[in-house]
């Protein structure tokens, strides 16, 4: 498979009051064409952040993002016009990313005529084939935003990246805001589009029940810098990191006879402002030692295609 993206050193900070926030920092990946990766991590960890980079709506700090073998990292604005169509994104919130004075016609409709693309008619057709598409009823074309529940919202938004046939699209925590049942129809309608469509996706959540079935790698973030990444099915048969364990011994179980190894993450993020220069994981982690806190850890493979930034993973893992 050939790759479809691909970021080097990426960072992307923001000047407060305090100091620099580094909210992406030193972030390097690749995905290939109709893969997912999985970015996961607590809230403020950078992983929306990184989304958005990727796609343009932030400019990075430093680093290089490469797209279908052409380097984006700084286009003009009309360059941006052109990669709005290959490249687009699923807000986490449905009804706050929908203009609530529109129709489920025209929002979907919306993007084709910013581009000019088809006539009135032709528009209303493509967004008709879009609503058949996302499996959202014909009846509820005349409908606004505030009369559909949570799971159709999320499918207007769904069909709206659809509606210029990009071949990447960012998913901002799609399924977060909606119950368990709707979040399992939209995951699996996300995966019979990449199938029939061909897409790449990146899924963004902070929660690893939900990337467990849809994504091909798992890139773990904390603080803004990576921490673990490998195939996903690795990563729930092997975490090798102490924070990857702690989220992954948090999903529930629906199972009173199943035991595990529980793995307590005590104590809150660290300040991603001017951070030191240490191990952004120590202040939680029950295996930190000196070096921890005096050198940040290199972002490493440790097995197979199996990359982790731990100074003493070999040894927590009882690895040669």
């Amino acid at each position: 498979m050939s790759e479809l993206l691909r970021v080097e050193h990426l960072r992307k900070y923001f000047k407060t009051p305090s100091g620099l926030l580094h909210a992406v920092d030193d972030i390097s990946l690749s995905i290939n064409k109709g893969d997912t990766l999985g970015v996961v991590g607590e809230s403020g960890c950078g992983k929306s952040t990184l989304g958005r980079v990727i796609l343009k709506l932030l400019e990075p700090t430093d680093g290089r993002i490469f797209f279908e073998g052409r380097d984006i990292t700084r286009v003009t604005d009309k360059e941006k016009v052109g990669l709005r169509r290959r490249m687009q994104i699923i807000f986490q919130d449905p009804y706050a990313s929908l203009n609530p004075r529109m129709s489920v016609m025209d929002l979907i409709a919306d993007p084709l005529r910013t581009f000019r693309l088809y006539n009135r008619a032709g528009r209303r057709e493509k967004a008709f084939a879009l609503m058949d598409m996302v499996g959202l009823s014909r009846r509820f074309a005349s409908s606004y935003p505030h009369e559909l529940d949570g799971g159709r919202r999320q499918r207007i938004g769904v069909a709206r990246a659809l509606a210029l046939d990009p071949t990447f699209i960012v998913c901002d925590e799609p399924v977060s805001s909606l119950d368990v049942s709707i979040q399992a129809q939209i995951l699996n309608l996300l995966q019979d589009l990449q199938e029939q469509q061909g897409l790449t996706y990146i899924f963004v959540t902070h929660d690893l029940s939900v990337v467990k079935h849809i994504s091909t790698d798992i890139l773990v973030m904390y603080v803004g810098a990576m921490v673990e990444k490998c195939e996903a099915k690795e990563l729930f048969a092997r975490p090798l990191h102490p924070y990857t364990k702690g989220l992954l011994s948090a999903i529930p179980v629906p199972s009173i006879d199943h035991v595990r190894e529980k793995v307590v993450l005590r104590g809150e993020l660290t300040s991603p402002v001017e951070p030191k220069p240490e191990c952004r994981f120590a202040a939680r982690c029950p295996y930190a030692t000196d070096i921890c806190r005096r050198e940040f850890p290199v972002y490493a493979e440790v097995l197979g295609n199996h990359f982790v930034a731990c100074h003493h993973v070999r040894e927590i893992n009882a690895l040669e």
